[in-house]
């Protein structure tokens, strides 16, 4: 094999043992881009899809709370929906008859994103 090169080789090298490796500080949560001011957002989505529209309800209570108003609201709907994250996702553009039970149980609305 003249005029080979040397593709790998583990001559030289050595593998750190769990012990030694360095610690990288713990990174903060990564932010959604949604402030924390009392105020319940509602968002229109479509990325990661596949073209199908969700409505993002973001800002509501957690806990127990979360998941009753979610059963009422995708009832409301008449449509599916999860809980992910701490945001409510319902299947289908409902952002105008979210917004108004919302109103009506008395928390504070903003429609945001297209």
């Amino acid at each position: 094999m003249s005029g080979s090169r040397l593709v790998y080789s583990t001559v030289g090298g050595r593998v750190r043992q769990p012990d030694e490796r360095p610690t990288t500080p713990d990174r903060p949560a990564a932010k959604s881009g949604v402030p924390n001011d009392g105020v319940i957002r509602i968002f229109r989505e479509r990325g990661g899809r596949n073209g199908k529209v969700v409505t993002v309800v973001r800002g509501l209570p957690s806990g127990a709370a979360l998941t009753a108003l979610a059963a009422d609201l995708k009832r409301l709907c008449g449509a599916g929906g999860t809980v992910k994250g701490g945001a409510l996702e319902i299947q289908g553009d409902h952002r105008e008859r979210l917004a108004e039970r919302l109103r009506e149980q008395g928390y504070p609305v903003k429609l945001a994103g297209g």
